[in-house]
């Protein structure tokens, strides 16, 4: 993981998929699940909006990230008056945090640079004109191009030409892990033929992870928070 993650903070977002009713039910049932298993854990969380809780613990990304994926909930539906069994679908997201890029996270190799000095054409004192303070620095690698000239001598200028070029490489590089973050979060549709496990309540109960073939029937344990229970499935 990119070291401009923080893989200490994830957040985890539950959105409802097909099944109506029933699916915003199973939704709400997974949040609380995650919730139930960070009071078990004695994990920090708070939520961030409605269907989205940010948690801290020490490399909780890595626990929690096998949760990605649609999750699907087999039972008899309370919001059906026949009482039949209904199939609910949710796509729950976890991704790590995002650290922001500052300048000084920056270290610019001196070969990457292309430094130019002219002589001033704007305020800068009784130095304008006379001698070279402007001073123009090329970013080799991305062709990003700063100029500071505003400044007396040509070493002020040189440094406030290096702050700006490294705040807008930190722009451009935040751009980038913003997309890598993207690039993280869960790409299906929450229906049938996505989901990484199923939860049966009827006619039997049993937890079954699709992607290992593994079951356990303490489908209620599970829903209470007891993840451990799954950390063979995992």
């Amino acid at each position: 993981m990119d070291s401009h993650f923080d893989t200490n903070t994830v957040y985890v977002s539950v959105f409802a998929g097909a099944g109506g009713e029933d699916a915003k039910d199973w939704a709400r049932m997974l949040l609380l699940m995650y919730r139930k298993y960070c009071d078990r854990k004695n994990l920090k969380y708070s939520f961030v909006n409605d269907n989205t809780l940010e948690v801290k613990g020490k490399d909780i990304y890595d626990v929690l990230k096998d949760e990605s994926g649609v999750h699907r909930l087999v039972r008899i539906s309370p919001f059906d008056a026949k009482k039949l069994r209904h199939t609910s679908f949710a796509l729950v997201e976890v991704v790590p945090a995002f650290r922001k890029i500052g300048a000084d996270d920056i270290a610019i190799p001196e070969k990457d640079l292309k430094i130019e000095f002219t002589r001033s054409s704007g305020p800068g004192g009784q130095n304008v004109n006379k001698v070279e303070t402007a001073v123009r620095i090329v970013h080799v690698p991305t062709g990003i191009a700063v100029t500071s000239q505003v400044e007396r001598s040509q070493s002020q200028n040189r440094e406030k030409a290096m702050v700006l070029l490294k705040s807008r490489l930190a722009k451009v590089m935040e751009e980038k892990h913003e997309r890598e973050l993207a690039n993280l979060k869960a790409r299906v549709e929450p229906e049938w033929g996505h989901e990484i496990r199923s939860y049966v309540l009827h006619p039997y109960k049993q937890v079954k992870d699709h992607r290992t073939g593994l079951k356990i029937s303490k489908v209620e344990d599970v829903l209470e928070g007891n993840l451990d229970l799954l950390k063979n499935v995992l």
